[in-house]
């Protein structure tokens, strides 16, 4: 994780200031897709290194066969794009350079050099357990809402639904000597 992440804390700098090759929109919402955008934060923390932290913006659009993720700096430049579908996943970073794997969980293994949550965010982004995983400490509101689970690992909370899912979304992970903390603010529909 820690060379991945120091690669995208270094790129910050030149993107705000950069003239970058931005990949296109995401398109617009059908009827049949689901898409959020807000703000993320994350941080990791390895003993006997210093924390380190990104943060910015992101755009996330699942047709279910297709996956598509943009991530920008606070400033709004573009980050990366990464799109996953059943033939495979890539990473398109805002230099142009593509990055490819069999799939999502392998692609973000290989260029941050750890987990990511991506498949179980979709279910999570909608206020879902990920199906197929077991999970524990589960709670929920009065409405039935989930509140807080642990699932492959991650704790998480979500709080203040809106009709498509949480706009708070705190995913923990404590994996031996290092631990992720990734924060999502989705803004309302």
């Amino acid at each position: 994780m820690r060379l991945g992440l120091r690669r995208c804390l270094g790129y910050l700098p030149l993107l705000a200031v950069a003239a970058c090759v931005t990949p296109p929109p995401v398109a617009e919402q059908q009827s049949d897709g689901f898409a959020r955008t807000g703000r993320f934060a994350l941080n990791v923390e390895e003993v006997g290194r210093k924390p380190e932290a990104v943060q910015g913006g992101f755009a996330w659009r699942d047709e279910g066969s297709r996956l598509v993720l943009d991530l920008a700096n606070p400033v709004g430049s573009t980050l990366a794009r990464l799109e996953a579908t059943a033939g495979g996943a890539t990473l398109t970073h805002a230099d142009g350079r593509v990055e490819y794997a069999a799939d999502v969980e392998t692609l973000l293994a290989q260029v941050l050099g750890g987990p990511m949550p991506v498949t179980v965010l979709r279910a999570w982004l909608r206020g879902k357990l990920a199906e197929g995983s077991r999970a524990e400490n589960v709670e929920r509101d009065a409405d039935g809402q989930l509140m807080s689970f642990t699932q492959q690992g991650w704790e998480v909370r979500l709080w203040r639904y809106d009709a498509q899912g949480p706009l708070r979304l705190n995913a923990k992970r404590q994996d031996g000597l290092q631990s992720i903390d990734l924060r999502l603010v989705v803004q309302a529909s």
